[in-house]
């Protein structure tokens, strides 16, 4: 297997994607009220990739909900098993977020971050070994 190359999919297989390792741009963990409840969890763990470096097999749906900042997210998930794969926010359809743990080997990824660890529950805390965001961070 390529290296570069990494693949990933929803849990039947109906959906796969694959990017390039070397394209994506940092990984999160989410402890937003969103992200818990579309996860059932307490956080969701996301890559950021660039659109552009995404190919995508198969039919996702998607949900779109206003985030908490106003902005629009759009979560798809696999429409045969339910697994959710892939997110982005309507009004930067440039980058995307993978759920980390839908992709193959994610042996290789690395945390940068928590967003939103002010509403991380106990049960689940915001990692403090990497930097803590209280909400949003500001990628401007």
């Amino acid at each position: 297997m390529d290296n570069e190359k990494q693949t990933g999919s929803c849990l039947c297989g109906v959906v796969t994607y694959e990017f390039n390792q070397s394209e994506a741009l940092s990984a999160h963990h989410c402890h937003c009220r969103d992200c818990q409840k579309i996860t059932g969890s307490g956080k969701a763990t996301i890559l950021l990739v660039p659109s552009n470096s995404l190919t995508v097999s198969g039919d996702l749906k998607f949900y779109t909900v206003e985030g908490s900042a106003g902005s629009h997210v759009s979560r798809g998930f696999s429409s045969e098993c339910g697994s959710q794969l892939i997110s982005y926010v309507d009004e930067n359809p440039d980058l995307k977020f993978i759920k980390v743990g839908s992709i193959d080997d994610s042996s290789w990824v690395s945390i940068s971050s928590n967003f939103w660890s002010s509403t991380a529950n106990p049960w689940s805390p915001a990692d403090d070994s990497v930097h803590c965001f209280t909400h949003n961070p500001d990628f401007a």
